[in-house]
């Protein structure tokens, strides 16, 4: 886990609230600047990296979307916090703006209301789906890691008794970090949180300033025995090296097998995600992490897409994509048989 200490917390006034003033107290030392958007911030004089080591900004969450989703969740919850710590060099959510230092939103109350409202207009009792057989599943963290914001909001610890004690819905969010402090939550398997797994050696490349893969698996018997309902995202998959990232992932799940107990094992299940990058994100790693775009972009493997926004992506080439993912699931099945898969794309 990450020491983080902002030296500069930024704050729009409307999210001064009680939490948002305890946000605040718990670094006294730190400069605090009121600005007027939260998502729209003066210049910082500051690199990629370091916004994100000593900036912290405090905002409200104006718009309540609640999203569908059908993969990870069923549906996607407003946005708890937007940002973060790591510096993960195939993130979408640094995708979209020139800095991104964690923001988080104090509004809690009001978020989870509108989840409130939302789980409650569905039809009950729920059809079963690949998501969950009993609850609707809502993800609490697409634009954050939560291990990281647990630690500076009271917000995070409310949010995920909410879901523990709602009679429909269920959290469910991904991580790449390990924050034991959230093991005292007793989320009584109504919280999932999914482990974000891949070559360590990789990892250590593109998942910048993130615990390693090593403290991941380590911790997901401990997150199960806490009560939480443990689950894996092998994502995003990288292909490199000929037929060499079929001998890294082998490896992985030959360690993963060997990590876990069985009735963890049982419960657990895998989304898996092949990269997709940004031509504009290519170019920002090419100034702050070349040696990862050795990695990401390779145009003999890829073809180009357009995003939802408009951007210009590009992912593996359809055809060699259909064989990598059968080359995966044959490797699943090879080695960590008890691993369901949810989805592989």
């Amino acid at each position: 886990m990450p020491d983080f200490k902002p030296n500069i917390i930024l704050y729009t006034a409307d999210a001064l609230n009680e939490r948002g003033e305890a946000v605040v107290a718990q670094f006294p030392d730190a400069e605090t600047l009121e600005v007027k958007q939260h998502n729209r911030l003066p210049e910082l004089g500051m690199n990629h990296f370091k916004v994100k080591s000593d900036v912290l900004v405090l905002g409200k969450l104006k718009t309540q979307a609640i999203k569908w989703s059908g993969r990870s969740s069923d549906y996607i919850a407003p946005s708890l916090a937007n940002g973060c710590f790591g510096g993960c060099a195939y993130c979408y959510v640094d995708r979209h703006k020139n800095v991104n230092p964690i923001t988080l939103f104090t509004n809690v109350e009001e978020i989870v209301e509108s989840v409130d409202k939302h789980v409650m207009s569905q039809a009950w009792p729920r059809v079963a789906n690949q998501t969950d057989p009993d609850f609707y599943t809502y993800d609490i963290g697409c634009n954050s890691d939560i291990s990281v914001d647990y630690d500076l909001s009271s917000g995070i610890r409310q949010v995920l008794e909410f879901y523990r004690d709602h009679p429909r819905a269920k959290a469910t969010f991904a991580t790449k970090f390990v924050n034991r402090s959230m093991l005292d939550v007793d989320p009584k398997r109504k919280v999932r949180i999914r482990f974000s797994l891949m070559p360590a050696h990789v990892s250590k490349l593109v998942d910048v300033r993130t615990d390693s893969i090593d403290k991941r698996i380590a911790a997901i018997n401990e997150f199960y025995d806490a009560g939480y309902e443990v689950h894996v995202n092998f994502a995003p998959v990288i292909v490199y090296g000929g037929k060499q990232w079929r001998t890294d992932y082998r490896e992985l799940f030959q360690q993963l097998d060997s990590a876990l107990r069985p009735e963890v094992k049982t419960q657990l299940k895998a989304e898996i995600i092949f990269l997709t990058h940004n031509q504009g994100q290519h170019q920002a790693n090419l100034a702050i992490n070349p040696k990862a775009e050795e990695l990401l972009w390779v145009p003999e493997l890829q073809e180009s897409k357009v995003s939802q926004f408009g951007g210009w992506n590009i992912r593996y080439n359809h055809q060699l994509k259909s064989k990598m993912i059968m080359v995966f699931e044959r490797l699943v099945q090879e080695e960590i048989p008890w691993c369901e898969i949810r989805y592989i794309f």
